[in-house]
């Protein structure tokens, strides 16, 4: 949420931001906040003049009675006075009501360092790795036909168990919640094992398992309600919704605290299913892993003060950077341009890695900063040290890592005719095995 005072004070600044994002509507909105905030003003000034009036006449008639006088003229007359500062509260309530709501369409302000451009166009600022040249299968056709047993271990009816089985998935929930077997579940399951101990040990994150289920003040915290309430999973009498990403429990830890300058910056670290409907996405990239409802994450956030914020995404964005490293994975980082800057970040750097059987550059992480556009949205504040005026914290966060397209590049690029699928060697610990076989 953005601060109000700014809307106030350099209103053409906020148009001119939300008009490089390509986002009319909330320009318009700047404007209808502006008013909302006038008569919300005026409201309030008017019932305090009221206020003010009703408290002197209370004293009056109470000094007219303590000397036998009549006093039902006054008694009407500050009736009225409080009928009308009843009236004058409902429309207040109003006001404040529709003041918020324009305030919570309103997306951050960009960067400076946010370039222009739209999706597929922002710049590529780092690269790590040589991309694997040369025809190999796509990832669906590898999980259909590729898997691990283990030895004195059961397997699937006909003795053949794939790492991933596309089609049980669907009969069981639908289209877009896929299914990992034997082999496939090991290496998911190994993956999370190894980010979450790289976070924690070598990184300094402190773990959390939260629920996988998030409150509306949760979900509107950190900006996916209401701009992407018909992407969430939501429950029904409760009003509850499935985590879209762990960054939602992790940011609201703090919803509503008054922290210290000495605890910050913060680092925390979960894994958890997401889940997305991204109702707008229908017919693009379904095939596979490349996007479905449903995924593993290994999330990071930090929470710092304003001043650190610049410092802790490089930190942040290295972080994620590592996982990638050490499993092997060439990737590339880019620089969001503002046609492509999610509604609530102020700058992301988008990792991705080369799929050499879709032929793709596929997002496997979004490092981003937020400002105190979540903190003001949360009500996370920090006390600075020497007892100076509160302020609102810093919030970022990133995927480290999302375990479906990461598969789908191991995969692909650890393909070997004849020798099956090649894991890195750092993962073997964790999974037992060093290879998948070709199902027989």
């Amino acid at each position: 949420m953005l601060d109000l005072r700014t809307l106030r004070d350099d209103a053409e600044l906020v148009r001119d931001a939300m008009r490089k994002r390509g986002d009319e509507h909330a320009a318009g909105l700047v404007e209808e906040t502006l008013k909302a905030d006038q008569v919300r003003r005026r409201l309030i000034r008017e019932v305090e003049v009221l206020k003010a009036e009703r408290n002197t006449a209370s004293k009056e008639i109470g000094a007219a009675k303590g000397r036998g006088e009549d006093a039902s003229a006054e008694i009407d007359a500050m009736r009225r006075v409080a009928a009308r500062i009843k009236a004058l509260d409902t429309d207040l309530a109003r006001t404040e009501a529709e003041l918020r709501d324009h305030l919570l369409q309103i997306p951050n302000i960009p960067d400076p360092r946010v370039p222009p451009g739209e999706e597929g166009e922002g710049p590529t600022v780092a690269e790590w790795g040589i991309p694997q040249k040369g025809e190999v299968p796509p990832h669906w056709v590898l999980g259909a036909t590729h898997g691990h047993t283990e030895p004195g271990g059961s397997a699937l009816p006909g003795g053949r168990t794939p790492l991933l089985d596309i089609e049980r998935g669907a009969k069981i929930a639908g289209s877009g919640f896929p299914l990992l077997v034997g082999g496939g579940a090991r290496l998911s399951r190994a993956l999370v094992q190894f980010m979450l101990d790289l976070h924690v040990r070598e990184h300094g994150y402190l773990e959390v398992l939260p629920p996988l289920v998030v409150s509306r003040d949760s979900m509107t915290g950190t900006g996916h309600i209401p701009k992407f309430e018909d992407d969430a999973y939501r429950t029904d009498p409760d009003d509850l919704f499935l985590v879209p990403t762990a960054e939602v429990p992790l940011t609201n830890l703090h919803r509503g605290e008054m922290l210290s300058a000495d605890d910050l910056p913060l680092a925390y670290v979960a894994h958890t299913p997401c889940f997305r409907r991204e109702a707008g996405a229908a017919g693009r990239d379904t095939r596979g892993l490349l996007r479905v409802h449903q995924f593993d994450k290994v999330e990071i956030v930090r929470i710092c003060r304003p001043e650190e914020s610049e410092a802790q995404l490089e930190l942040l964005t290295r972080h994620a950077e590592r996982v990638l490293e050490l499993l092997d994975v060439p990737y590339r980082r880019v620089l969001l341009p503002l046609g492509d800057l999610g509604f609530a970040n102020a700058i992301t750097y988008d990792l991705e890695i080369w799929a050499p059987g879709v032929e793709a550059w596929l997002e496997v992480s979004s490092c981003s900063s937020y400002g105190d556009f979540q903190a003001r949205r949360s009500d996370i504040r920090f006390r600075p040290e020497g007892g100076g005026r509160p302020a609102h914290v810093h919030t970022l966060n990133g995927s480290a890592l999302a375990l479906a397209r990461l598969i789908v590049v191991l995969l692909e690029t650890g393909f070997r005719e004849g020798e099956g699928i090649l894991l890195p060697e750092i993962l073997h610990p964790y999974l037992g095995f060093e290879r998948l076989e070709f199902c027989r």
